[in-house]
């Protein structure tokens, strides 16, 4: 029997509304997977500074301080059905996160069915800790994604694959240059000021990205099922790999009334 996985957006939880996605390792390839499969009308912004959308995946490109936003995208909305809106920078080739109750506003008056949002910053590296200020939600969400790279896995915790390495050390119990584990990632997926930070009541669902190898997919099950065995348990943990031709590899979701020391159950694993 042929096992017919869930498209992304299913896998993820980011069918509609308005879905923020965070961390480090492929957010902004996260993002335009999200964009390739979504269906109706997707708006996609950012909260944060951000690199400068691909034009050719969108409708519509509208780049505008939030006077003009908040007339110009609900009526392109209107007959188009991707559009992609930010604020303009002064650094070229980068565009200024909006406020996120803009982006909420928005989302409602242009009637999207699916609003995503890169709401930080990463500087390209593949494993973060938010500070106290990040990440930049939008309220009423409807999901959070926090993205981790599986490349870290066996790395030296230093500058050069992580984001916030200070933060990380003293959240994780590591000293800068120790070797991460999939049990350090798996702490971060279910720590109160990790992956969960700023989410409250939303539903939480970590991606292990950049999953491209069968070692990197046996680590990545471990990080998994500590993840949803630790202090806090996302509600799944999402393997996979933006850059293949079928981004999605595996699915462990917390057994329903878990909310602590029960092994992930897998949904659809890939073979």
């Amino acid at each position: 029997m042929i096992q017919v996985l869930p498209s992304l957006p299913e896998a993820l939880l980011a069918t509609h509304g308005i879905v923020c996605v965070v961390g480090a390792g492929g957010k902004k390839s996260t993002l335009y997977r999200l964009i390739d499969q979504a269906s109706g009308r997707v708006g996609f912004t950012a909260t944060t500074m951000s690199t400068t959308p691909d034009q050719k995946r969108f409708d519509a490109c509208i780049l505008a301080e939030p006077g003009r936003l908040a007339l110009d995208v609900p009526r392109a909305a209107s007959h188009q059905h991707r559009i992609a809106y930010a604020c303009p920078s002064v650094k070229s080739g980068r565009i200024a996160g909006l406020p996120p109750g803009l982006v909420a506003r928005l989302h409602e008056h242009g009637d999207f069915n699916l609003t995503l949002v890169k709401a930080d910053g990463a500087r390209m590296r593949g494993i973060k800790a938010p500070r106290a200020d990040e990440p930049c939600l939008v309220p009423g969400c409807s999901v959070v994604i926090f993205v981790v790279s599986a490349h870290v896995l066996g790395q030296p915790l230093t500058e050069a694959i992580a984001h916030r390495v200070p933060i990380l050390a003293e959240r994780l119990g590591m000293t800068v240059g120790e070797r991460i584990t999939p049990m350090h990632i798996g702490r971060l997926l279910s720590h109160p000021q990790g992956a969960w930070q700023g989410v409250e009541q939303c539903p939480l669902v970590t991606l292990i990205n950049q999953v491209d190898s069968p070692g990197q997919r046996a680590l990545a099950m471990t990080v998994a099922k500590t993840a949803l065995t630790g202090e806090k348990p996302p509600s799944r943990v999402v393997l996979g790999s933006m850059i293949a031709e079928q981004p999605l590899i595996d699915i462990l979701e917390r057994p329903p009334g878990k909310t602590g020391a029960a092994e992930g159950q897998p949904l659809c694993p890939h073979q």
